[in-house]
C-alpha cells in the first residue's frame, strides 16, 4: 500500500477491526481559515479526502472531528469536514459560551455533540470557564471535552463533580506515564469514570510518552488503568493529522500502530469492538450504518 499523508507506515492493523469502528479524535487543516492570533500549532491543510484514505487502511468508518486550536473558536474547517463526511461523523467544537441559542442549535443540526477547552495548548478559554460553559451546553445534551495539566486538574477536582454534562478528558487525561498511581489527578480521573461522570480518549499516547513513540510499553498501564476501571467509559482517537508530528515534536505516528496498541491494551475482543463501537455510539449518538461516501463524491464537496 502506498504511503498515505500524515501518518507512518503503510501496513493495515494486524487486529481485526470491527465494523462501524469510531475514531473519536481527529482535526482537519484549510489555509482559508486564519489562525487565530498566538497559535503555536500551524501544520499544513489536512483534508476529509486524505483522512478517508487513511480509513480505507485502518478498517475504521465514524470519526469525530474537533477543532483544533489552531482556530481558537473559528469553527469553520471543523464545520466543513462535517459537511463532507455526513452522517459517519460528529463534531466537537470551541465556544466562548456567549453564542447565542439559535447559533449552539446551528452547531448541534450540523453535528456538533460536545465542546472543547484546551487549556494546555490552547490560546483561547481559561479554567473559569468550565462550569458556565458546561450550564450554556447542558440543554443540548452535549459533553465538555477538557484538555489541562494535571495540577491544574486536580485543583478543579470539586468543581468537575457538580457539573450538569459529561466531562470527557482527550489524550490520555494529559497525564505522563510516570504520575499514573502517583499522581492526584490520575485517582481523580478514576473516580470519575467510576461514577458515570466522565470519559477518556486512549489519544496522544505519544504525546505523553517520554519517547514519543506510538508502542511506548510505560503507557501501558495508565491506558489499561482506564480501561480496567470503567471499560464502557473509554474511547480511542488518533488524533490525526498529528499537527505536533509536523511540528517536529516527535516523529510521525503510524495509526495502524496506534489501534493495534488499543488491543492490546484491551486484552479482549469484546472490549476492543466497545472502545471502537459501541461506546462512540453511546456517547456520540451514532445510530445509523449509512454506507460511505465515495471518494469522488468528497473530492467534489471538499
Amino acid at each position: 500500500m502506498a504511503a498515505l499523508a500524515y501518518t507512518s507506515g503503510t501496513a493495515h492493523p494486524v487486529s481485526p477491526v470491527p465494523l462501524h469502528a469510531c475514531d473519536c479524535h481527529i482535526h482537519v487543516y484549510d489555509a482559508q481559515f486564519p489562525a487565530v492570533p498566538g497559535a503555536t500549532l500551524l501544520p499544513p491543510d489536512a483534508s476529509v479526502v486524505q483522512y478517508r484514505a487513511l480509513q480505507a487502511r485502518l478498517g475504521t468508518s465514524r470519526a469525530v472531528l474537533v477543532t483544533p486550536s489552531t482556530y481558537g473558536t473559528d469553527n469553520r474547517s471543523m464545520l466543513a469536514g462535517l459537511a463532507a463526511m455526513g452522517d459517519q461523523a460528529r463534531g466537537v467544537a470551541v465556544i466562548d459560551g456567549n453564542e447565542s441559542d439559535t447559533a449552539l442549535q446551528a452547531l448541534h443540526q450540523a453535528g456538533v455533540r460536545g465542546i472543547r477547552l484546551n487549556l494546555s495548548r490552547g490560546v483561547v478559554g481559561h479554567v473559569d470557564q468550565i462550569a458556565p460553559i458546561a450550564w450554556r451546553i447542558a440543554q443540548w445534551g452535549w459533553h465538555l471535552q477538557l484538555l489541562m495539566p494535571p495540577d491544574q486538574l486536580t485543583q478543579q477536582a470539586e468543581n468537575l463533580t457538580r457539573l450538569p454534562v459529561q466531562i470527557v478528558f482527550d489524550h490520555m487525561a494529559r497525564l505522563q506515564p510516570g504520575q499514573a498511581f502517583n499522581h492526584p489527578a490520575h485517582a481523580l480521573v478514576l473516580r470519575l469514570l467510576r461514577e458515570g461522570r466522565a470519559w477518556v480518549k486512549l489519544s496522544g499516547g505519544y504525546i505523553v510518552s517520554n519517547s514519543g513513540r506510538t508502542d511506548d510499553p510505560a503507557i501501558d498501564a495508565l491506558a489499561r488503568s482506564y480501561i480496567q476501571t470503567a471499560p464502557d467509559r473509554v474511547l480511542w482517537g488518533s488524533d490525526w493529522p498529528h499537527a505536533t508530528a509536523s511540528a517536529g515534536l516527535h516523529p510521525m505516528p503510524d495509526d495502524a500502530q496506534q489501534i493495534d496498541r488499543v488491543a492490546h491494551w484491551a486484552q479482549d475482543n469484546e472490549v476492543f469492538e466497545q472502545i471502537l463501537v459501541r461506546n462512540p455510539e453511546q456517547l456520540y449518538g451514532f445510530t445509523s450504518h449509512t454506507p460511505l461516501p465515495s471518494l469522488a463524491n468528497l473530492q467534489e464537496t471538499s
